[in-house]
């Protein structure tokens, strides 16, 4: 598979900036030598790419969308009986527990099997069938960031391949998964026509040469938060735990922000998964990987957006730390070693577009393990 070199476009237009560029994408079935090579670039220079032949049928993709379009397709007084989220439950509006907003609803449950059979039983009218479904999906999600994370250990030249993924393998593993809904938005007094709608739903990039590029029109609608034009369905924000791996609809909204300050829309990909670096990745890797910002804005579409995310974790007590393998030419660590429990907290207390890893660094401080 030939895969282009991702090249952003930018469009400036008054204080507004975005770009499109082509999502890094990775083929999991080249081989190993290749796409750990491959991964590794992607999470240094974006923190963020695509994964195709991932190996999850798409039946298990399928019936996962439908069980969560079923409960979001319910009254507001039946999807109420498996909240308030706390943070685990049905959600709407309210995102954390300071003050955060957006224009979804949601649902966002522990990945493991006893915490979800019971949690079915507030989602669900057949919760044996909702918990096996999940159950099927998380897994197999939780093998494709298994898969990846052994790739990286590979590309970072770390003799023990599972010295990433055995984090999140582990039995008491804070996993999670959320499942997001974004209700249909049209801007108002906006004049639209059903291509346009198919427009903004374009990857401008995906079906060209590189060498085209320039002659390529964007399809796209640029965007700030309060605009007519979109709104703000989920704000600015990196991801506190290892990985994130994202399944959408064909409802575009999401945007990532890129080390210059450009939101770049990313066209959706119903078939594939997105793999987003979060910020305990961040500081295993001593800030070689970094954490992307994105969000997500609610743009003209006649459908809603469902999104579904795996957040990789790992036990509440794991030290988080880089490995001496990565440090070997690095005189400090970036951040001092912390548990996954200690920097979790950090995050309930913050907001959502705050920059929690700030609050471990560590300037001036040698090399510590916990080991």
């Amino acid at each position: 598979m030939v895969v282009a070199t991702p090249i952003p476009l930018l469009r400036r237009g008054g204080n507004k900036k975005t770009a499109a560029f082509g999502v890094p994408t990775i083929d999991l079935s080249v081989d190993k030598s290749i796409a750990s090579e491959m991964i590794v670039k992607a999470c240094e220079d974006y923190g963020f790419f695509k994964v195709v032949s991932h190996g999850v049928p798409k039946k298990v993709i399928a019936r996962m969308e439908r069980e969560a379009a079923d409960f979001f397709s319910r009254p507001v007084s039946q999807k109420g009986r498996a909240g308030p989220a706390a943070p685990f439950g049905y959600g709407c509006k309210n995102i954390g527990f300071n003050g955060d907003k957006g224009d979804l609803e949601y649902i966002l449950l522990e990945a493991n099997p006893v915490s979800l059979c019971q949690r079915a039983k507030t989602i669900s009218n057949d919760p044996s069938t909702f918990s096996s479904v999940t159950n099927d999906y998380v897994s197999a999600v939780k093998k494709v960031a298994c898969d990846i994370l052994e790739l990286v250990a590979e590309g970072l030249w770390i003799e023990d391949k599972s010295i990433f993924s055995k984090l999140i393998s582990n039995s008491q593993n804070d996993s999670c998964f959320r499942v997001n809904h974004y209700p249909p938005f049209i801007a108002p007094n906006h004049h639209h026509d059903d291509q346009e709608l198919i427009d903004n739903h374009w990857d401008p990039v995906s079906s060209v040469h590189e060498e085209e590029l320039e002659e390529e029109p964007l399809h796209m609608m640029t965007s700030t938060v309060g605009s007519k034009s979109s709104r703000v369905g989920f704000g600015e924000h990196t991801d506190p735990q290892i990985l994130t791996i994202l399944r959408s609809n064909d409802v575009s909204g999401l945007q990532i922000s890129s080390h210059d300050g450009f939101w770049i829309p990313v066209p959706p990909d119903p078939n594939e998964f997105f793999v987003f670096v979060g910020d305990s990745f961040q500081a295993l890797t001593n800030g070689r990987f970094k954490s992307v910002r994105h969000r997500v804005m609610a743009m003209n579409s006649w459908k809603p957006r469902m999104s579904m995310m795996y957040f990789a974790a790992p036990a509440l007590d794991t030290w988080i730390t880089a490995p001496p393998q990565i440090n070997s030419n690095i005189t400090n660590n970036i951040y001092r070693p912390f548990k996954w429990g200690d920097f979790k907290q950090i995050v309930y207390s913050l907001r959502l577009a705050d920059s929690r890893l700030d609050y471990f660094k560590n300037h001036h401080c040698p090399i510590m393990t916990p080991y």
